[in-house]
């Protein structure tokens, strides 16, 4: 975007500037998910990157100060003097924003981060874009994760965290770049959707619903846009669409390159290009299929994470690799060990036999769907819903009916406050009563409650072992996950850095070593009392298909209470949840213990993976422990 009394020679001067190796480049709220993974992306790409937030606090600070990117708290005119070549705005800054006017002041360029991605990312890469009003960025995550795990080292930029990755942008060194293509505008200046700048060789529509309407006026609207990205792949790429969108398939329509369609027998038609058949349903939702291809068995697969959906999602996948060349083998084993994305039916702990689950969804076709997938994964217990309407489309009224639909695919419905409900007019705000009354009319027990710490009460009076309580929330919710945790006591979640010295002193206390401990906390998990103190830990290592569990450890004035028997129950469940094949451990005084409560079996020190065999745990013992395994089916 360039003022119109710049100079024409300088738009010349800037394009040759963009493609020199180490442009100079400033983020204009450089704190936001999509704008520091950009950020970092550039920075990783070998360009001078910097920038500025009114809002500069972990974890996104830390994360942008560790990849080597300058951070400006607050914004001003001042902030450009080091003379950035280009500035980056994202859609929420406004054409009077004292730093886009410094910018056009200086002569500086302005730009959105999907266009810098199409200048500086895209050249030389052939980009596979995930787009579609839901699951986009699971379904994005797993292709990355897939290509990752095939060795291909792919670039990627994914509007959430994946657990296997641990982060949601990277530069790689092969030819392919995962994107996920949200439908939204770019900036004041560029009002496309983003992925319009993707570029797409290869792309994944999942769905086509009316959303954001804070920018398009209505179904038809929306599906323009998706026909023009569609219209964008080349004739020798592919669009892979899901069967079951009947508006995704009107969409494909504008495609001139090959379209195959991808679904689940039963919700789609027989001749389904990529059509999935259940085969069986494991321990803890973990769903095993056949895929056809045209007719012909194309594989057998396996996938951890639970609802129809989530298979849909998988197929996707899978039909979209296998048009970069992957093999059936490869893309099996990456979809097998895929965990999820943080925020997406994610565990947030265990408390009392309460397990709790944080979901980011907030349109009613996500919400039922998660609920459908959600139930009987964790336990046979109810299944209670806490929903949030927090986003610029659930805080009005447009789907007002089709949220009462939707929620009542739980057992009983607790629903929050309408956040910042002065965004949304009167007359077209969400009204929570009438929509708690609406549930119950439909025969399920619901309530509106406005006041957190309430609702925080209630669960705790409500909720009993073997229950499900799922948080549904596109933001904080006031913390309520690990509020309703704690308040429930005895809480076994994932560590926080903040708690890695108190496992320390635990370890020690109880005389174990803390060498080899994951301090990322990627696999450490901790049991809290109701003050917040660590009271118990186990731990996992991961080597390939073999999970190495250790550092299993409760306080000495706890014992006896079964705590060493939930923590160990929460390292096998994640096991499962990885997908990984086997689990072993070593132990000198537990052997009773494990075989009788989980089924592990004495096996040859040299029968265990050469990994395990070179690990601190396993030199440790030094001949004294008796290996013990436990294959996982």
């Amino acid at each position: 975007y360039w003022p119109k009394r710049e100079p024409g020679w300088l738009c010349g001067a800037l394009s040759a500037t963009l493609t020199r190796r180490n442009v100079k480049i400033h983020f204009i709220g450089i704190c936001g998910t999509g704008m520091g993974a950009v950020a970092e992306l550039l920075k990783a790409a070998g360009h001078e990157v910097r920038g500025s937030d009114e809002h500069v606090y972990p974890p996104m600070s830390t994360q942008l100060e560790s990849a080597g990117i300058a951070l400006m708290e607050g914004f001003a005119d001042k902030n450009l003097d080091w003379q950035p070549d280009v500035v980056v705005v994202g859609n929420i800054c406004r054409r009077d924003h004292v730093e886009v006017l410094a910018a056009q002041t200086r002569g500086i360029r302005l730009t959105s981060f999907p266009a810098i991605i199409e200048e500086l990312l895209l050249p030389g890469k052939l980009p596979l874009v995930v787009c579609g009003t839901h699951g986009k960025t699971t379904t994005t995550s797993l292709a990355a994760w897939t290509l990752l795990n095939a060795g291909r080292d792919p670039s990627y930029m994914i509007g959430g965290v994946p657990l296997n990755m641990g982060h949601n942008a990277a530069v790689g060194s092969g030819p392919h770049i995962v994107l996920e293509g949200d439908e939204y505008d770019c900036a004041f200046f560029d009002k496309k959707s983003k992925f319009l700048h993707y570029r797409p060789h290869v792309a994944i529509l999942t769905s086509v619903e009316l959303d954001h309407v804070d920018i398009f006026t209505d179904l038809e609207h929306i599906k323009q846009a998706f026909r023009e990205l569609a219209s964008l792949i080349p004739s020798d790429g592919a669009l892979v669409v899901c069967a079951s969108s009947p508006h995704a398939l009107d969409c494909a329509k504008a495609a001139r390159c090959r379209v195959e369609r991808y679904g689940i027998a039963g919700s789609c038609p027989d001749d389904t290009d990529w059509r999935a058949e259940v085969t069986r349903i494991k321990t803890g939702g973990r769903t095993a299929f056949k895929l056809l291809r045209r007719g012909q068995l194309y594989g057998h697969f396996e996938i951890g994470l639970s609802g129809g959906y989530n298979l849909e999602n998988a197929v996707g996948v899978i039909a979209a690799l296998a048009n970069l060349d992957l093999t059936p083998t490869e893309i099996a084993s990456g979809i097998r060990r895929f965990v999820g994305v943080k925020r997406r039916q994610g565990l947030r702990g265990v408390a009392q036999g309460v397990t709790v689950v944080d979901d980011f969804a907030h349109r009613p076709t996500a919400i039922r769907e998660t609920l459908r997938g959600l139930r009987g994964r964790f336990g046979s217990g109810r299944l209670i819903a806490v929903f949030e309407p927090r986003s610029a489309t659930s805080r009005t009224a447009v789907f007002q009916t089709e949220f009462a639909d939707a929620l009542v695919a739980a057992d009983e419905i607790l629903i929050g406050a309408v956040h910042m409900p002065e965004k949304a007019p009167p007359g077209n705000r969400l009204d929570v009563e009438k929509l708690a009354a609406d549930i119950r009319r439909r025969g399920v027990p619901a309530r509106a409650i406005t006041d957190t710490a309430q609702i925080i009460e209630l669960l705790a009076q409500r909720a009993s072992a073997g229950d499900t309580v799922v948080i549904m929330s596109s933001g904080s919710f006031e913390n309520l996950h690990d509020r309703l945790l704690n308040r429930l006591g005895d809480a076994v979640l994932p560590c926080a850095p903040s708690d890695y010295p108190k496992v320390k002193k635990l370890l020690d206390h109880v005389k174990l070593p803390t060498a080899g401990v994951p301090e990322s906390q990627a696999e450490l998990w901790v049991l809290k009392d109701g003050q917040g103190e660590v009271m118990g830990c186990v731990a996992l290592e991961i080597y390939g298909d073999t999970a190495l569990l250790r550092s299993l450890a409760v306080h000495p004035e706890r014992r006896g209470e079964g705590l060493g028997w939930m923590l160990a129950e929460m390292a096998l469940l994640r096991v499962r949840q990885r997908g990984l094949l086997r689990v072993c451990l070593l132990t000198e005084h537990a052997t009773d213990f494990f075989a009788e409560k989980f089924g592990f079996r004495p096996v040859p020190r040299e029968s265990l993976p050469p990994e395990v065999q070179v690990s601190s745990e396993y030199q440790r013992f030094c001949g004294r422990a008796v290996a013990m395994a436990l294959e996982i089916t």
